[in-house]
């Protein structure tokens, strides 16, 4: 084994300050070719996909079939449509074949064939719960195999799903820079930073509190919170790092004493919180709101109530760029859960949305911020207008990524930001539904080959001519899970979530037929 694989190796050293020099001058080089090589998608180059889920590991592992999220990140193997691009693709596991092949027949107008023989594929071939970024670099020959498969370093980039210190130092070990946020800048998009820069910003937030480390600081705010506002029913209890909503929490206030009793009794409470994540207890909790700081604010009440966020983008050279609006689709026990969201914004307000990420992606792009990132609001409609609450920032690529790519690259149109639609070359506008969550026990056992034949067999196909369609991922979780993830795009959201109808139907329909008898 090699010393990069043992326990207190260079994987877990902090980073020296040669590690973090060497590392800016890596993004000044990367800055100072970004618009050459950008601007012109005829150019060679190589971009190094790595879709490490290097958050944390205990709350990761709540979600259904997490490590199959590695895949989120295939629809950047349509960037093989430039005919001189090369593109790696890392794992922890194999991709089947089937899938890979799925996604290089959705390319328009590029041969199969041509992509495929600028495609390389590097699997880990290990399955546990380590972030991926780890095990690359404890793999010297994994190392030297993605060395390898780069032929000229300063046309190459990595591109990842989100940026920490394993990342920065896989990026120094080849010697690449990294298309997103510095690690050292990460507490911008922590629960406890979003909050500060919404401040900066001067946009509204909610009433609350942040950093917070341990249950003593929580149950004093939530007494604070409870006292400046006695009126409140709920609050909002969230990890600095969550994901997806999987670090929250609600308690309820309804009941709560006004006395001197408030204090020992939020502290009883806390245990009983209810939290998003399956299985959570409070002692896990507990520890993780120990290890990485949380914060705690008001629940937004209200009987009409959205939940949109706005996706901006800072590159290389500062350029600044308002790229699309969502709805988010929310579920769980308390409406925290990300599960799946609708492109555009509704119009009543999606302008309004993208002004504000807009300020906030400002006060980030001073503090030297780069790479897609998204804005998370709380939208309620009170007395025919809408009041727009900001939550979180989430400085890496998120649950509303992957789906945009796939409409960006698949009808080669664009995001206007004058309008907040998406219009294909020829004026045509697109709107989606897409959904990481689409789960039933039924569809368990459905391979990729079997989800392949379902789709041509019923015609669940993008169609170019018409810009409309369907395209799947996470499609390697469908076998072991019954999960998968879906794009439907249409000409209206109405079309749109037809179109998602009729492949929850047709799903539906195909798994039951293809279940044995019963005698």
């Amino acid at each position: 084994m090699s010393a990069m694989a043992q326990p207190g190796s260079v994987v877990e050293a902090p980073a020296t300050d040669r590690e973090l020099a060497e590392f800016r001058e890596l993004q000044a080089r990367f800055a100072s070719s970004f618009a050459t090589l950008f601007d012109d998608p005829a150019l060679p180059r190589t971009v190094l996909i790595l879709p490490s889920l290097s958050l944390d590991q205990q709350v990761l592992a709540r979600i259904t079939g997490v490590h199959h999220y590695e895949e989120r990140m295939l629809c950047l193997l349509l960037l093989l449509r430039m005919p001189r691009t090369r593109v790696i693709y890392v794992t922890s596991t194999p991709i089947s074949e089937t899938i890979i092949d799925y996604y290089l027949h959705l390319l328009p107008g590029v041969p199969g064939v041509h992509a495929r023989s600028r495609l390389t594929l590097i699997s880990c071939n290990d399955a546990s719960p380590a972030p991926l970024t780890r095990k690359v670099l404890e793999r010297p020959h994994v190392l030297d195999r993605i060395r390898a498969a780069i032929s000229d370093p300063g046309s190459a980039h990595m591109t990842c799903f989100t940026v920490t210190e394993l990342e920065r130092k896989l990026a120094l070990a080849l010697g690449l820079p990294i298309y997103g946020c510095d690690p050292s800048l990460l507490h911008w998009g922590s629960k406890s930073g979003s909050r500060k820069v919404f401040r900066e910003a001067g946009i509204e937030l909610p009433l609350g509190f942040e950093d917070l480390g341990d249950a003593g600081q929580l149950a004093a705010a939530l007494c604070e919170l409870k006292r400046t506002r006695p009126a409140l029913r709920r609050a909002v209890v969230k990890l600095n790092e969550g994901f997806s909503g999987e670090g929250n929490a609600v308690i309820e206030l309804a009941d709560a004493p006004v006395d001197a009793s408030l204090l020992p009794w939020l502290r009883d409470r806390l245990p009983a919180m209810a939290f998003e994540a399956k299985g959570m207890t409070w002692e896990l909790y507990e520890d993780r709101l120990r290890s990485m700081g949380g914060i705690v604010e008001e629940f937004i009440p209200g009987a009409i109530k959205q939940s949109p966020s706005a996706q901006l983008r800072i590159d290389p050279v500062g350029r600044l760029e308002a790229v699309s609006t969502h709805d988010q689709v929310l579920g769980g026990a308390n409406g925290q859960i990300f599960l799946g969201c609708r492109f555009p914004a509704d119009r009543d307000y999606r302008l309004d949305i993208q002004a504000r990420g807009v300020r906030v992606a400002q006060v980030l792009a001073q503090k030297g911020v780069l790479g897609r990132f998204g804005v998370d609001f709380i939208s309620v409609k009170e007395s025919g207008s809408w009041r727009h609450v900001a939550i979180e920032i989430n400085l890496r690529k998120g649950g509303t990524t992957h789906p945009f790519l796939m409409l960006q690259f698949l009808t080669d149109g664009r995001y206007d930001p004058e309008t907040g639609e998406f219009l294909t070359p020829s004026g045509r506008p697109c709107c989606y539904y897409a959904s990481d969550n689409l789960e039933a026990e039924r569809y368990r056992g459905l391979t990729p080959f079997d989800l392949v034949d379902i789709a041509v067999v019923n015609g669940l196909h993008f169609h170019a001519a018409s810009s409309e369609g369907v395209a799947f991922h996470l499609i390697g979780a469908l076998s072991e899970f019954g999960k998968l993830g879906v794009v439907c795009i249409g000409r209206d959201h109405a079309r749109a979530d037809a179109l998602y109808r009729n492949t929850v139907d047709v799903l539906d329909r195909e798994s039951a037929a293809a279940r044995p008898r019963r005698f």
